[in-house]
């Protein structure tokens, strides 16, 4: 019989709901029933493309035995951390304060007031490597709740007290609250240097991340500087993971991360939020230097995106998971994605086997499990013939096609889905897409339509067109916002930028305290232990951050002050953190990098029909000045009211012009695109 989780939206709350576990969802009837059978809380939070959440979930809670001690002696809650990051941040916290680690699934016991009091990850079936069983775990807690209750209440007040004492990762003093200055740049770029894999690109060892926000901050601090260094790290590390295993090789996308230093056994999960970040980061790249790779990877991974994740309501899904059926009904990591040499002549005979094999990396020995390898494109000199490549590709596809395919999640995120919009918008615009210019504005219009309501307070998720009940929290609003305007730099359309401007007044009344510093929850948000507040970048940009850039594109493209007020406020804690750990501030530092440019603003006036207008908006989106934002619009239209920047720009002598700005001070006028080009480029 299905548990309460039948009547939830998440696909990963739903995998649960025929559990024997009597699962609730997080509510406040939730912790009223353990309060009224007086039992502790497990919560356990996950999310559907996790790998050892499955993993955990059927080796424990498809478990009659372990269903019954869990009924008999908890309330089990359930949690997907992609509805609900704010539950999920805080109660990471407190693991990772207490263990010195942290990840999912997550399992934290907890008093019937939500005090964390116990906390784990995954706990195996059986003990292992020195680790507990789960039922070990049960037991143990179980019998200090019942024998020690004092001592458990003490050691819950302890946590909740030392909780609410980190207010902040790292304290905003005055001297603290204004955007870093070039010198400050500079040591983020030496600590960078410091830490880049000079052999493998990225950062740092095993596990590798890839890096988009980091990337995209020595992308833009090549622009401002003409670093060769910070530009060479960019270009080594996108080129180890375009033709790493981490890259889908035969369809386009970035799985989650590589389990080793060298990019080649990916943890094959493919999250939206990645492939947008890593699309826009690619883009980027051609932007800068015109590789033909790097225009290869982002029209790729846009098309992975818009063919994989697009829902029916135009939104894009979450993710795909890791696992999937490996034939015999059995669900394996990676199997939808590796290659056996027996399997490339099955589908492509022996002579283009031997050919696939050499040119994909594909070995006996294999570099994933039972002798099977992850593709990868090492270097083999002169062996590639282009049109034996598309062929063997093509046969290949359609053979993977034929295999089980992996889970999709297909819930929309707000925040990841404003990712989408800004990655979509630009690399339909830089490659002639127009395609995927719709597919953004489709996306958009969906946020509106779904996730906004009268007051523009944005729901978090959606699926199949329904929104859910959890509020939007703060890297929603900014990056919708970001994706918005964006989207009304690259069609002209002023209507996002005005729908940009509700989100960033909710930002200034819900999110911002009086200092200028930012949290994670709305100010009338559920309450929580602790209202969650982390300016760090994560798998996506932090929400502080996100703020700080779409709050400064938009006050470039208004002319706000209070807007690059707050913008200015906020880039405070990348001043604070910059220099000591800039791989965990990137996007902090590539909004820091657009405050020191200007940005640039960009009025291009004129009739959008006409090839004049077009030539020069296309020099306008091609600039690489940091963070430039460009308004586009024909004078005295409806566009130029809703945006200023366009106010007061007329034609220069009947003709479509250009207007670079910065501060809403204009340099003159130009017509001639290439013009436009040379003053948008690098001032070094």
């Amino acid at each position: 019989m299905p548990n309460r989780l039948a009547h939830e939206t998440s696909p990963y709350l739903l995998q649960h709901a025929d559990n024997p576990v009597d699962w609730w969802p997080w509510s406040a009837d939730a912790f009223e029933e353990a309060r009224r059978r007086g039992v502790p809380v497990l919560l356990s939070v996950g999310y559907s493309s996790c790998h050892w959440c499955h993993v955990m979930a059927h080796e424990s809670f498809e478990d009659p035995a372990t269903a019954a001690l869990l009924n008999d002696h908890f309330v089990s809650v359930k949690v997907d951390r992609e509805e609900r990051p704010d539950v999920d941040a805080v109660y990471m916290e407190a693991v990772q304060a207490a263990t010195g680690q942290g990840g999912w699934p997550m399992t934290v016991f907890l008093t019937p007031d939500a005090e964390p009091f116990y906390f784990g990850t995954y706990f195996p079936p059986e003990p292992r490597h020195g680790m507990p069983s789960f039922g070990q775990v049960l037991e143990g807690v179980r019998s200090a709740w019942t024998d020690r209750r004092d001592e458990v209440g003490e050691v819950a007040g302890r946590i909740v007290a030392d909780l609410a004492g980190r207010s902040m990762p790292e304290s905003l003093t005055a001297a603290d609250q204004r955007p870093p200055r070039p010198e400050e740049l500079h040591t983020a770029l030496m600590a960078l240097t410091r830490e880049f894999d000079a052999v493998r690109g990225g950062f740092s060892g095993a596990p590798k991340f890839p890096p988009s926000m980091v990337l995209e901050f020595l992308l833009r601090h090549h622009a401002r500087t003409g670093s060769g260094a910070a530009l060479e790290m960019v270009q080594a590390t996108c080129a180890a993971m375009a033709r790493g295993g981490i890259y889908d090789q035969l369809g386009g996308g970035f799985a989650r991360y590589a389990v080793d230093a060298n990019w080649t056994v990916p943890h094959f999960e493919k999250m939206l939020y990645d492939n947008a970040l890593l699309c826009r980061t690619y883009a980027h790249l051609w932007r800068t230097t015109g590789s033909d790779l790097a225009r290869r990877i982002a029209v790729e991974t846009a098309d992975f995106m818009v063919r994989e994740l697009r829902t029916d309501e135009g939104g894009f899904a979450s993710a795909l998971d890791a696992d999937s059926d490996d034939g015999t009904g059995k669900h394996v990591e990676g199997a939808y994605y590796v290659w056996t040499p027996e399997q490339l002549r099955t589908v492509l005979g022996e002579k283009d086997a031997e050919f696939a094999a050499q040119y994909f990396g594909v070995t006996e020995e294999g570099t994933f499990e039972e002798g099977a390898s992850v593709l990868q494109l090492p270097d083999i000199g002169g062996l590639a013939d282009a049109e034996r490549v598309v062929s063997v590709k093509r046969r290949l596809i359609a053979a993977r096609e034929e295999r089980p395919r992996p889970g999709r999640d297909d819930k929309i995120v707000a925040s990841w889905n404003g990712l989408a919009i800004a990655a979509l918008a630009e690399t339909g615009a830089y490659f002639d897409r127009p395609d995927l210019i719709q597919a953004a504005t489709d996306a958009a219009d969906l946020l509106v339509r779904v996730h906004m309501d009268w007051q523009a307070r944005l729901h978090r998720t959606s699926r199949d067109g329904a929104p859910g009940a959890n509020s939007g929290v703060l890297e929603d609003y900014a990056n919708v916002a970001e994706g918005f305007l964006t989207l009304a730099s690259v069609t002209g359309e002023g209507v996002w930028v005005e729908f940009a401007g509700f989100f960033l007044d909710t930002v200034l009344i819900q999110f911002t305290a009086a200092d200028g510093a930012l949290y994670d929850t709305a100010a009338d948000a559920e309450t929580l232990i602790r209202r969650p507040q982390d300016p760090t970048d994560n798998a996506t940009p932090s929400g502080w951050t996100a703020a700080a850039g779409a709050l400064l594109s938009y006050a470039a493209l208004t002319g706000s002050g209070l807007h690059r007020d707050a913008a200015e406020r906020a880039l405070g804690i990348v001043t604070a953190l910059g220099g000591r750990v800039p791989r965990f501030i990137g996007w902090g530092l590539a909004v820091a990098e657009a405050a020191l440019d200007g940005p640039r603003e960009i009025a291009v006036v004129g009739p959008q029909d006409d090839p004049a207008t077009r030539a020069l908006h296309r020099a306008a989106l091609l600039g690489t000045a940091p963070g430039t934002v460009v308004a586009l619009g024909a004078p005295g239209s409806d566009d130029s009211e809703e945006l200023p920047l366009l106010m007061e720009r007329p034609l220069v002598d009947g003709r479509p012009a250009a207007y670079v700005c910065r501060n809403f001070t204009c340099e003159r006028p130009t017509t001639d695109p290439e013009e436009l080009a040379e003053r948008l480029r690098a001032e070094v």
